[in-house]
């Protein structure tokens, strides 16, 4: 199981990465063990996630969604709280 998932940091930009255990990869980012952006921008909180059963299904979601504007990320997270 592959999960895509949207964090929001300290700076309000917003992260998009794909993981096998959010919770673990989550911890990483806070401790400065992410990738390079997190360690630059500080971790927040995760504001999105979804799951795949493939890492190709969840990487192709990771591209389309990182091509999107900061206000279509912000609609796609109110549309699935809502």
């Amino acid at each position: 199981m592959y999960c895509l998932y949207l964090i929001e940091c300290e700076d309000k930009s917003i992260y998009t990465g794909i993981t096998t255990d959010l919770k673990r990869r989550f911890q990483e980012h806070k401790k400065g063990l992410g990738g390079h952006y997190t360690r630059a921008h500080k971790v927040k909180k995760i504001l999105h996630a979804e799951k795949f059963t493939t890492r190709s299904e969840a990487s192709k979601r990771e591209t389309l969604i990182k091509s999107w504007s900061r206000a279509k990320k912000l609609k796609l997270i109110r549309t699935v709280k809502a």
